[in-house]
């Protein structure tokens, strides 16, 4: 008798991505506006078309505390049913558990009595022919009422999934313009490219492999090998083996410095605090492993004077003493995430992959899309929204999603693009090309903003 595992693991699944969603709903933020210096109007987001001003679509500042407090209880809804359902499956478990441990502790007192009726070679007494069936009706009725137990859950589990039904729109693909489908195949694979990416940053490289054999992606060595190192550092780090890492610090050591970073000298430290766990015994090792500090003595000179001073305490015990914190684990998933940020801005890696971003960008994004969507219709505003590369309002995303500045024409008040990129005059201004293209006049250009006249062709493209 088993629990079906699909049931439980569904709903979990799915409470689960409604909880990460309701987390991401609460993030503040703002869009990064453009950094270049133009003597104009600020530039608009990249996530907005338009004035914030219009009185035919609501800002999302105004509208954003009531959605976040609407999502949020409609996350708690689903969760409380989820609840439900874990708590049904616990009790369901440990009843189950007890009902058969019981069963068979019966059944082998009775296969012990039959077993010792055998070698007295004793006909079947009417008793145990009587215990016998007792025993089969009782193994029959157990069973009876674990499997109508378990038929009881499933409308508990199917609840969950009305729960989500209810309180979620399930027709989302409508936020979003056909347009952006354009190129199909090129789509389908920087999705499947992204995944990969992400798959193999997290670690799960057998499924980043199946992956790629089923959809025909070509991943090369080079690609995979960064993060191959890094799962296999970090997994040695996960069982406190300091070894692989220290070595790739070693080896790294100048780029590290460059980076002002303090990798190394953590790794040096953990592996002292590890000796000083050991007690008396590893005294002398634990001195003679200082002297790794010495290139490190001008920039963590306290650090270092604290493990010396722990040194002191060693035979009554750290444990016990004003140095205990030392034995903390937590130090161990600080040179995780240490180890992690900086190995990947050493390789030119995001500690974050793409796909997590932008999951967690439309997490945020969704709901406020979705209501604009909605006002649109009712509103019979359709040309507002009209660009794939464009949304009618500003999204605010938090300063995590922060990545490059974007660049606003302050001629035409049009965000540019690849096909109408910013170009720099001789004078220094920055305005579109399309702007040039208008602005030429006999077949030279008068800067908007100066009297020089320059060739039009002397102007740059510029990349932010």
């Amino acid at each position: 008798m088993t629990v079906a595992p699909e049931a439980g693991a569904g709903a979990a699944g799915r409470g689960e991505s409604v909880r990460a969603w309701g987390r991401q709903l609460s993030a503040p933020g703002r869009e990064l506006e453009s950094q270049t210096q133009v003597p104009a109007q600020p530039p608009k987001s990249r996530l907005s078309r338009g004035s914030s001003s219009d009185s035919n679509v609501p800002s999302s500042c105004d509208r954003g505390g009531s959605e976040a407090e609407a999502t949020m209880e409609q996350c708690a809804c689903v969760e409380r049913e989820l609840d439900k359902v874990l708590q049904k499956f616990l009790t369901y478990g440990q009843h189950c558990e007890q009902s058969l441990e019981e069963l068979l502790h019966y059944v082998g007192q009775l296969r012990a009595e039959l077993a010792s009726a055998a070698l007295q070679g004793t006909p079947l007494s009417a008793t145990l022919s009587l215990v016998m069936s007792q025993c089969c009706r009782k193994i029959k009725d157990t069973v009876q009422k674990l499997a109508s137990d378990h038929k009881d859950i499933h409308s508990s589990v199917s609840r969950v999934g009305k729960a989500i039904d209810r309180n979620f729109d399930s027709e989302i693909c409508g936020v979003v313009s056909d347009a952006v489908w354009d190129a199909r195949e090129q789509q389908q694979q920087i999705l499947q490219m992204a995944i990969v990416e992400h798959l193999y940053q997290q670690g799960m490289l057998s499924v980043a492999e199946e992956l790629c054999q089923e959809s025909t992606l070509n991943v090369d060595l080079d690609f995979k090998q960064p993060f191959l190192e890094l799962n296999r550092i970090l997994e040695a780090l996960h069982e406190q083996d300091l070894g692989p890492a220290l070595e790739w610090a070693v080896s790294h050591r100048q780029r590290l410095l460059e980076l002002n970073s303090s990798l190394e000298f953590k790794l040096h430290r953990l592996h002292f605090i590890r000796l000083l766990a050991g007690g008396p015994e590893k005294q002398l090792e634990a001195l003679s492993y200082a002297r790794h500090f010495q290139p490190f003595a001008r920039l963590h000179q306290r650090e270092i004077q604290v493990m010396m001073g722990s040194l002191v305490y060693l035979r009554l015990g750290l444990e016990k003493s004003p140095y205990c914190h030392l034995l903390d684990n937590s130090h161990w998933a600080e040179i995780c995430e240490t180890f992690t940020r900086d190995a990947c801005s050493l390789l030119g890696l995001s500690v974050e992959s793409p796909l997590s971003v932008s999951f967690a960008s439309g997490c945020v994004a969704l709901p406020v899309l979705m209501n604009i969507k909605a006002v649109i219709e009712q509103r019979q505003c359709t040309g507002v929204w009209s660009h794939k590369d464009e949304l009618p309002i500003e999204i605010e995303l938090g300063m995590k999603c922060w990545y490059h500045s974007v660049f606003a024409c302050p001629i035409l008040r049009q965000q540019t693009s690849d096909s109408n990129p910013p170009i720099k005059l001789i004078c220094g201004h920055v305005i579109s090309r399309d702007a040039l293209n208008k602005l030429i006049n006999g077949g030279k250009l008068k800067c908007p903003y100066c009297p020089m006249e320059q060739n039009p062709a002397d102007g740059k493209r510029i990349i932010f």
